[in-house]
C-alpha cells in the first residue's frame, strides 16, 4: 500500500514535468524581427555639416516607364495642352496651376464646360472634392484622396475619360496627337522604342514622369534642417518647435522628409453647414468599416500656396485648420466620427502661438521646381494664363530668415528679471551658456543652436527662477535638432504641453529641475540620442513627470517623481536605464513600452535597478483618449511590450494592484492597431524586495479576472523568466532561471491552452 502511495505521489509530481518537456518540443513562436529600416530610435543623422538629414523615400518609378528627360519634357506640354480634353479647351493645369501650389483654389473642382481659372471659374460641372496639390505626388502608390487608383500612370485616365472633368475620348485625342506635326518628334524621342509612339498608353507614361519632377525639397525648412541656423525667422523656429511638441501632435501624422505618414486618416472634417460631411471616402474603395471618413494624410510642402483645404475644401485659411484641428477635429465638434483617429486630440494655442504656427506653414514653401507654363503648344491651343495668388506675397514675407549674427566666440549671457528669456536666447550663438536671474517669467521659450546650455541663478534662499506659463502657453521650453543642450536648475509650472521638450537631438542633459502642471509630460526628450535626465522633481502631470520617447542611450537617474498618472516612461526606446528613482502616488510608477504607431517600432535593453516605488495609487486623471489613461491604478512597475528589459534590486512596496506586470502590448490596444512586435520577450525580474502589493487590485484588473499580486504575467512568450522569491505572483508558478528552455516553452504552451480555453 505504501509503494502505491508513494508511485502516486512521484506519478502526480513527474507527470506535469514530463507534459511540459512534451508540450516543449512544439514549436513556441516569437515575434517577428523588425527589420533595420523600422528601427527608427535616436536623433536623426547629420550631414557633413552637423545638418539633420531627413531621407526622402525613393520615388515610386515603374520600371517600364523609366523617367527620361524627352519624357519628361513630352509630358510638360501635355499636362498644360487642352488638346487632351473633349472640347480643347480644359488641361491638367486648368486645376492643377502652378501659381495656386499645383492646385486650384476653389472649394471643389469645377471641370468639363466651365469658364475662367482658379477661384474665378464658373459655369462647369461642379465635383465634390477639393482639388489636390500635385507636390511629392511621385512618392504616392494610391492615388486620389480615397487612394482608389494605383499609380501615376493608371491616374492619368479618370481625369482624361471622367464625363465631369475632360471628358475625353481616348481613341479620339490619340488621333488628334498623331495629325499633330509637332507632336511627332516629341513622341519618337521619348519612346524610341516604339514603332508606333502615338497611343494612350505613352500619353500616361509622359505626364507621369513629368508629375515625377514636381518636387519642393528646398524650402527655408529644408535649409535649416541641413544645418542653415538663419534659414527659419526666431517666430518660425518657435512655430516648428509647436509643429513637433506632443501639444499638438501635427507630427504624428505629418512626418518624415514628405511631412504626411503616407496613409489614410477619418479627421472628421464638416460640411460647410457644420454637420459631418457625407463623403466615405476610403471606406467607398476598402469596404472597411475602420476607413470611414478616412482620406489620405497629404504633405504639407507648399500648404500655403493651395487654400481652401480639406477633402471638401471647407477651411478657407491655414487659422481655420489649426482650429479645427485644436478643437480635436470632428469629435470635438460635437460630431459622431467613431473611426477619428487617435491622434486628433483637442489642444490650445494662444494668439502668438497660432500666429508662430502658420509662418512656420509657409517655411514649407518652395517653387523652385514649379513648372513653368510653355510659351506655345505643338497644338497651337493656348496653355492656361498665369493668375495671382497672395500668398505668394505673404510666404515671401514670412521667409526673411534669421538676422545673421555677428562673428564672436562662444560666451556667457544673461537674462535679467526685465527682459524675456527669448530675447536673449535668440541673440545667442552656438556654444553660448545662457544664465537667467531669479523671478518669475511668463513665457515660452524655444532654442534652435547647439551647445546651448540654460542655467538658473537661484536667490540667496536658494531658490531657482520660475518659468510659469499660467496656462497660456504650450511648452515651458523647447527645441529641434539642439544638441549638446543643458537645462539646469529652473522651476518650470502650468504648461498646456510639456515642461521641458527637445526633439531629434545628441547629447541631452535636463538636470536639477523642479517640474509642476505642466499637462502632457515634465522632462520629455523623445527622438534623441545621449539622454541624460537626473534630479528632475516632477508632479501634477497628467501623463509622465519624466518621459524619454523613441530615444537610444538613455539615463534617467535621482529623480523624484510624484503626483502624475506615470512616473516615469521609456517608450519604444533602445538602450535606457533607470535607477535611484524614487515613485510614489502616481497611478503607475515606472513604465516601459512599445506602443503602436510610431516611427520606432521596438523597445529594446531597459534595466530599472536601485529605485524606490512605493504607494503609486493615484487616480488616473489622464484625458480621454490618451495613452496615459490605459496605465491601471496602483501599479509599480508596468512592462507592456518591451523585450530584454532587467528589474532588479529595487523596493516595490503597498502598490494596491501590482508590484510588476509583464503585458503584451495587445492588453491596451486593438489587434488591428498594433504595427509593433507586440509580446515582451527576454524579461527578467530578480533581487527585488516587494512588501503589501496587490492588496485592492484595479477594476479594470478585476473585469479581466486578475487578482492583485507581487507579480502579474500574461503568458506571453515563454522566455521571460521572474527569479523573486517569496512573492505573491499570477500565475501562480512562473517561469525562472532555473527552468530549463524546454520546460518553459511547454509551461507557456500549457498555460496559453488554459488562457485559450477561458476566453
Amino acid at each position: 500500500m505504501r509503494r502505491r502511495l508513494m508511485q502516486l505521489l512521484v506519478l502526480l509530481f513527474v507527470a506535469p514535468i514530463l507534459i511540459c518537456v512534451a508540450l516543449g518540443v512544439l514549436p513556441a513562436p516569437s515575434d517577428e524581427v523588425v527589420p533595420p529600416e523600422a528601427v527608427v530610435v535616436g536623433a536623426p543623422a547629420r550631414d557633413a555639416a552637423g545638418g539633420l538629414v531627413e531621407q526622402f523615400p525613393e520615388m515610386i518609378v515603374p520600371a517600364e516607364n523609366a523617367s527620361t528627360p524627352a519624357k519628361k519634357e513630352l509630358g510638360h506640354l501635355l499636362f498644360f495642352d487642352p488638346i487632351l480634353s473633349e472640347a480643347n479647351d480644359i488641361s491638367c493645369a486648368s486645376c492643377h496651376h502652378p501659381d495656386l501650389g499645383l492646385s486650384d483654389g476653389r472649394t471643389t473642382s469645377m471641370g468639363a464646360g466651365g469658364s475662367g481659372l482658379g477661384p474665378d471659374r464658373s459655369g462647369g460641372a461642379e465635383m465634390t472634392r477639393n482639388t489636390p496639390s500635385l507636390y511629392e505626388v511621385g512618392y504616392v502608390s494610391d492615388l486620389f484622396l480615397d487612394g482608389r487608383v494605383q499609380g501615376l500612370e493608371a491616374q492619368a485616365e479618370t481625369p482624361l475619360t471622367l464625363a465631369t472633368e475632360m471628358h475625353a475620348n481616348l481613341d479620339d485625342t490619340v488621333a488628334e496627337l498623331t495629325a499633330i506635326e509637332g507632336y511627332q518628334p516629341l513622341f519618337a524621342a521619348a519612346f524610341p522604342d516604339d514603332a508606333d509612339p502615338v497611343n494612350y498608353d505613352n500619353v500616361a507614361r509622359a505626364i507621369a514622369a513629368f508629375q515625377r519632377t514636381l518636387i519642393a525639397h528646398d524650402s527655408p525648412y529644408d535649409r535649416f534642417l541641413a544645418g542653415d541656423a538663419n534659414a527659419l525667422t526666431p517666430q518660425q523656429q518657435r512655430g516648428l518647435a509647436l509643429f513637433r511638441s506632443g501639444a499638438t501632435g501635427c507630427y504624428k501624422c505629418h512626418k518624415g522628409a514628405l511631412l504626411t505618414h503616407g496613409d489614410f486618416a477619418a479627421i472628421g472634417v464638416p460640411n460647410a453647414e457644420g454637420t459631418l460631411d457625407e463623403d466615405v471616402g476610403r471606406f467607398a474603395v476598402t469596404g472597411d468599416e475602420g476607413d470611414r471618413y478616412a482620406f489620405r494624410t497629404p504633405t504639407l510642402r507648399n500648404i500655403a500656396l493651395t487654400a481652401p483645404y480639406m477633402h471638401n475644401g471647407v477651411f478657407g485659411s491655414l487659422e481655420e485648420v489649426l482650429q479645427f484641428y485644436a478643437d480635436g477635429g470632428g469629435r470635438g465638434r460635437g460630431l459622431n466620427v467613431p473611426t477619428q483617429s487617435n491622434f486628433v486630440r483637442p489642444f490650445e494655442l494662444n494668439d502668438q502661438e497660432m500666429a508662430d504656427m502658420i509662418a512656420f506653414f509657409y517655411a514649407l514653401t518652395d517653387e523652385s521646381n514649379a513648372p513653368g507654363i510653355p510659351a506655345t503648344l505643338p497644338s497651337g491651343l493656348v496653355p492656361v494664363g498665369p493668375l495671382d495668388n497672395p500668398a505668394r506675397a505673404e510666404a515671401a514675407a514670412a521667409n526673411v530668415g534669421r538676422s545673421v549674427q555677428a562673428q564672436r566666440e562662444p560666451t556667457t549671457l544673461r537674462v535679467t528679471p526685465d527682459q524675456t528669456i527669448q530675447s536673449v536666447v535668440d541673440q545667442a550663438i552656438n556654444g553660448d551658456t545662457i544664465e537667467i536671474e531669479y523671478g518669475s517669467y511668463h513665457e515660452r521659450v524655444v532654442v534652435s543652436q547647439d551647445g546651448i546650455t540654460i542655467r538658473g541663478i537661484a536667490n540667496e534662499a536658494g531658490d531657482w527662477p520660475i518659468l510659469d506659463g499660467q496656462m497660456n502657453f504650450a511648452d515651458g521650453i523647447a527645441g529641434t535638432g539642439t544638441d549638446d543642450f543643458t537645462v539646469e536648475r529652473l522651476q518650470l509650472k502650468n504648461y498646456k504641453g510639456n515642461g521641458v521638450i527637445i526633439d531629434g537631438a545628441y547629447n541631452v542633459v535636463m538636470r536639477d529641475l523642479y517640474i509642476e502642471n505642466t499637462s502632457l509630460y515634465g522632462a520629455y526628450p523623445v527622438h534623441s540620442t545621449g539622454v541624460l535626465v537626473e534630479r528632475v522633481e516632477a508632479t501634477a502631470i497628467r501623463d509622465a513627470g519624466v518621459y524619454a520617447g523613441q530615444c537610444r542611450d538613455v539615463i534617467l537617474r535621482d529623480n523624484v517623481v510624484y503626483g502624475n498618472v506615470i512616473g516615469i516612461e521609456i517608450e519604444n526606446s533602445i538602450g535606457a536605464e533607470l535607477y535611484n528613482n524614487h515613485a510614489y502616488d502616481n497611478s503607475t510608477g515606472l513604465f516601459v513600452d512599445l506602443l503602436p504607431q510610431l516611427d520606432s517600432k521596438v523597445s529594446q535593453q531597459t534595466k530599472l535597478y536601485d529605485n524606490i516605488v512605493d504607494n503609486n495609487n493615484h487616480s488616473n486623471f489622464a484625458g480621454e483618449g490618451e495613452i496615459g489613461a490605459l496605465v491601471p491604478e496602483g501599479t509599480g512597475i508596468l512592462v507592456l511590450g518591451g523585450d530584454d528589459v532587467e528589474i532588479y534590486n529595487n523596493q516595490i512596496t503597498n502598490n494596491r494592484s501590482v508590484g510588476i506586470a509583464v503585458y503584451s502590448t495587445t492588453v491596451a490596444f486593438d489587434e488591428s492597431e498594433v504595427d509593433v512586435p507586440p509580446n515582451p520577450e527576454r524579461v527578467h525580474t530578480y533581487g527585488n524586495r516587494f512588501e503589501n502589493n496587490g492588496y485592492d487590485p484595479a477594476d479594470v484588473l478585476v473585469e479581466m479576472g486578475l487578482p492583485g499580486a507581487d507579480i502579474l504575467w500574461d503568458g506571453s512568450r515563454w522566455d521571460n523568466r521572474f527569479d523573486d522569491t517569496g512573492v505573491s505572483t499570477f500565475p501562480p508558478v512562473l517561469p525562472s532561471s532555473r527552468w530549463p528552455d524546454v520546460v518553459k516553452r511547454g509551461y507557456w504552451q500549457l498555460l496559453n491552452f488554459a488562457i485559450n480555453q477561458l476566453l
